[in-house]
Formats: C-alpha cells, structure tokens, sequence
C-alpha cells in the first residue's frame, strides 16, 4: 500500500489554493443575466425577492449566480436525480424548498429524500461495495472522510474542479468562505466533500439561573469559588452535585445539574465516537483530529492505523479513556433525570426545553431552533434565551493543543460510479444548495452555519441576540478546537457500531469500565486486521502487527503523548469562568 509522506497541512493548503484560483476566475463571456430568457429571468427574480432575500451577497450577484446555474444546466434540463440526507430542519428546507427553486431555475428535478442517519450511512455503503447505483449523491457526515479518501469509491472534488467538473463549476462558489474545509481534506490533501451544514455540541446552561445571587452565594459556600461557565470537568461535576442534590427545587420544579442519556441504542454510540473522549484528554494535539492518536483511540503511522488498544500505540482502553467513561455513567446516575438512562439521542434532546435541567456538558446546537420558540419554559417573553452556550469544559487529562469537541459537517458526498451527465448535473444541485444567494436563508432556517460571510451578514448579527451564543461561537477562534471524526478511522460504518453495544455493557453494570473499553480496542483492532488482509480499501490501509509483535501496555505508557498513563488525581479544583468575560475574549478573538 501507499504511504502518503507529503505533511498533510501542506497538502491542504495546496489544494485549497488551486481550488481558490479556479473559483476566483472571472469569466471572460459577458453576464450569465443577459444570455437567459424574460421568462427565465422572472423565475429568479422571484425567487430572489420572495425566499432569498436574506443573503450575504447583492441582489443583482443573486440574479448573476442563479443565471449561472441556469445557463449551464441547459444540456441536462429534463434529468431525474436521487439523492440522500439526513432528516434535520436544514436538508427539510433543501428538500422542501431548494430542491423546487433548482428544478424551477434549471429544469433537473431532484428527489431530495429524508431518512435518519444510521440509513443513510448503511445505504451510502451498500452502494459503494455492491456498485449498484440508487443515489446519485449523499449528504453524509465528514466522520467518514478517512473511509472515503481511502476506498476510492467517491470524487475528490478539488481534482474534478479543476477537470471534468471545471465547466460545472460554479465561479463564485468561493470555497475560502467555507468554515468547515479541513473536515473534508483527505490525507492524500485532496477535497472529497462539500461542506453543506455544520452543528457543534457544546456547553448548555441556564445563564439565569447561574445570575441569581442567592445560588451563587450558596453555591461558593459549598464549594469554594464561583458559580460560572465550567473550564474544567472538576467544576461540571461541582454544580451538577449542587442544583441535583443541594438546589432541588426552583420555581416549584424539582431541578436536575446535568442531562444525558444512556439507552443500549445505535445513538449511544454517537455519544463517544463524537469526541467524547477527547473532551477528557484521551488523544494527542493537533488539529482538525491529534495526530498520531485521534479521538477513537486510533493511532497512525503514516496514513496507516496501527491499532487502537493501549498495547498498540492506540488510547481507546487508556486510562483517559476510561476516566471518560466512568464520569460519564457516574454523572448519568447520580446527576440526571431517572429516566434519562432509558433514553436515546432524540428523546432525550427535547428535555433541557422543559425547563428542569440547570447544564448539559454535551448540547448539539442543532438543537437551537428547538430551544428558541416562544412559550418555552426557558424562552423570555421578549424572545430572547434563559440558557446560553459556551465551550464545553474538559477533563483531567486535556491539555491546550488538543480538539475539546464534536463538530458534525454535513457534507456533500458524489460517487465516482455514474455516468459524466449524471455526475455534472449532480455537482450543479449540490452547489446550489450552498451558494450564496441561497446559504444565508438556509442558515437562517436550520441554524447549521457553513460560511464566514454569513455568519457576518447584518441577518445573522440581528438575530444573533436569540442564539444564545450560537453566533459568536462560530465567529470566535475556539470553533477550530471542534471538529468531526478525521482520517484516523479507515471504515466508519464498520467500526462505529462496535461502540455503542460495548459501552451500553458499561452503562448496565454488565461489564467494568476498563473491561468495556478493552473489548472495544480489541475489536477495532481485530476489524482493522481483517480490512488489511481483504484489501477492501485503495490506499492506507490498516497495518495490524501480529500479536507477538506488539510492543505492550508499559512501553506505551512511558512514551511522551497518547495513550498516557493514569493520573494520581483524576478531579483537581474546579475552574469556573464568567459568561460575559467569555462571550468578551471571543469579540476580541481570543479563546478565553
């Protein structure tokens, strides 16, 4: 197999310069606006004025972009595409909305279907390893650029750009404007997605609760220091203690410090795979993902993984690890709802709009819109939040350098196995989706930024006092701390499903922490071992030492970074900080 040397920031800076070259042409023809028919040209005025009129770009650059897709779609007018996303509010409004406006502007229909998540990833690989064609693109997360970069199984759109897509793509599609493109940058440095939504998990609290004077007078006489947004997972655990078991009660609601959820479910899964363990300190620095050990645990040499057990190199049954595991069932137990074991992703997201949960460690902000409408419990009479979020806090092994959260990227994903004409028209809706005359209206929707201008536009500062710091997360430089599953992973759908049935193990006493975690490891690595002898993946793939090989759980230990060896004490002083001196180091563009 190919070893991939050239150092990937190089690569990618490479590939994102000839890409920016490519898409800051200007064409040498005169304005698409004036080659379109009357007919034509009030189609797009009216969507101009009626749905977009939110967009970072002029009215009269609207009307030149969509002439573009307009006047280049003519040799596909009359084509039928499939394609596939996940059912969240912003791919409702693509497919609801954008999918109309695209068949009206440039006469390709487009079947924009809606399934959850888990089948969106089975049927994107049922296709790829059976070749069949059902879906001519998904919109898949980035947690599968090490899985797509290596397979040979889809474009690498930052070649096609510039080749057998060049006439396809859009000049103004500007990809420097994209918050999200290092999620998408193989090892090999080339583009394989197009970033089409973007949500954080981060900090969730109720900022009027941590304002009362009496609870935070109480709350320093208890513990010590100040209530505020928590730094570290020492102070998570304080106030989650303090409103569970010395608050109670508020407002004639009995009150819970923390929410999560534990059922024995795929979701459980997402819970981990989605950087829980580099929130604790598991991984090594660097970003998008530490390298040579990612947030799976999985170590690399080269572009090749190695393992993922301790005795490999890898820090999934670390003893980082398994300090993430043991506060996260200990928190689950001690500090949630009752019932918040026995729920999953979807049932558990709706609780903390009940109005009885005082912070949630690990808040998707997807859930904005949700957490916004008026009448909720923790919504004011004016619109505006009770609840603010902040970076999460980390844990006792984290050190600066290193990822301290998930970032889902939504992204578009387009398979090699099509026919030239399927592939172009293709690549035109998929830009469509994510041009700027239409991404400030679609972020306005789903609340899933992918592009600096919007996030800047006079639209979203307006709205952005209804947030709750969703805006200024993504404008301040602690958004890079917080990205996607990376390259690490050779085969997410094959590996991500080992997680979620090993920790449910943990989470129902069935197993020890350290034992769940080592039959994890274990796993991966035996998985990865049967990739490398079938050959499944085109390049770095794994290479799996035979056990006798391996050079054990002591060396490991005593070798400066990842996997690192068990802290004498695992909760040093909590460390809180005060929202507004946050929300001030982020306008200022500091971290903290």
């Amino acid at each position: 197999m190919k070893t991939i040397t050239t150092g990937l920031h190089t690569s990618i800076a490479s590939a994102c310069l000839a890409t920016s070259l490519l898409l800051s042409s200007t064409p040498s023809q005169a304005s698409y606006a004036d080659q379109i028919s009357p007919k034509q040209r009030a189609v797009i005025e009216h969507w101009v004025d009626t749905e977009f009129k939110d967009s970072s770009i002029s009215r009269d650059q609207q009307i030149e972009e969509l002439s573009w897709f307009a006047t280049i779609a003519k040799p596909y007018q009359g084509l039928e595409l499939n394609v596939l996303s996940e059912t969240i509010k912003t791919h409702e409004y693509e497919s609801q909305v954008l999918a109309k406006a695209f068949a009206e502007i440039t006469g390709i229909k487009v079947n924009h279907e809606l399934q959850p998540e888990g089948t969106v990833i089975e049927r994107l690989w049922i296709q790829f390893i059976s070749d069949q064609h059902r879906y001519d693109a998904f919109i898949n997360d980035s947690d599968n650029i090490g899985t797509h970069s290596r397979s040979g199984k889809i474009l690498a759109l930052s070649d096609y750009m510039q080749n057998e897509g060049k006439d396809v793509t859009l000049p103004t599609l500007d990809t420097d404007d994209f918050i999200g493109m290092s999620f998408v940058t193989g090892l090999d440095g080339k583009v394989y997605q197009l970033p089409d939504q973007q949500f954080a998990n981060l900090y969730w609290f109720r900022y009027d609760w941590f304002q009362r004077p009496e609870l935070r007078k109480q709350f320093k006489k208890i513990y010590g220091y100040e209530l505020g947004v928590p730094v570290n997972w020492s102070a998570y655990e304080d106030i989650a203690d303090f409103f569970t078991n010395h608050v109670k009660q508020l407002d004639g609601k009995r009150v819970y410090g923390h929410m999560d959820y534990g059922k024995r479910d795929p979701s459980l899964g997402w819970r981990f795979t989605d950087a829980w363990f580099s929130m604790a300190g598991s991984g090594d620095a660097g970003f998008p993902n530490g390298k040579p050990v990612d947030e799976w645990g999985i170590r690399i040499d080269g572009c090749h993984p190695v393992g993922s057990s301790v005795a490999r190199g890898g820090a999934t049954n670390s003893p980082a690890s398994v300090y993430a595991l043991e506060k996260y069932i200990k928190w689950l137990k001690e500090y949630a709802p009752p019932e918040a074991i026995h729920m999953n992703f979807s049932e558990a997201g709706a609780i903390p709009a009940q109005g009885q949960i005082a912070q949630q460690i690990f808040w998707y902000t997807a859930f904005t819109a949700d957490m916004t409408k008026p009448g909720l419990p923790v919504v004011n009479e004016d619109g505006t939040p009770k609840w603010r979020m902040a970076p999460s806090p980390h844990g006792a092994y984290w050190k600066e350098g290193m990822k301290l959260g998930y970032q889902d990227a939504g992204s578009w994903t387009i398979p090699k196995n099509m026919t030239q004409t399927r592939q172009k028209a293709t690549w035109l809706y998929a830009q469509f989706t994510v041009a700027k005359t239409v991404s400030l209206r679609k972020t306005l929707v789903g609340l899933t930024p992918i592009r600096e201008s919007d996030l800047r536009s006079t639209a979203m500062q307006r709205v952005a006092p209804k947030l709750g710091g969703l805006v200024e997360f993504y404008l301040s430089p602690a958004r890079k701390a917080w990205t996607p599953t990376g390259v690490n992973v050779p085969d997410y759908p094959k590996l991500s499903k080992y997680w979620w049935q090993t920790i449910a193990s943990a989470v129902t006493g069935e197993k020890s922490a350290k034992a769940a975690l080592d039959h994890l490891a274990e796993k991966q690595d035996r998985a990865m071992a049967v990739i490398q002898r079938k050959a499944e993946l085109q390049t770095c793939a794994p290479i799996i030492k035979d056990a006798s090989e391996v050079e054990g759980e002591v060396y490991w230990l005593q070798q400066p970074g990842s996997p690192k060896p068990k802290l004498s004490n695992e909760k040093p002083k909590g460390i809180t900080v005060p929202y507004d001196r946050l929300l001030q180091a982020w306008k200022e563009g500091r971290v903290m």
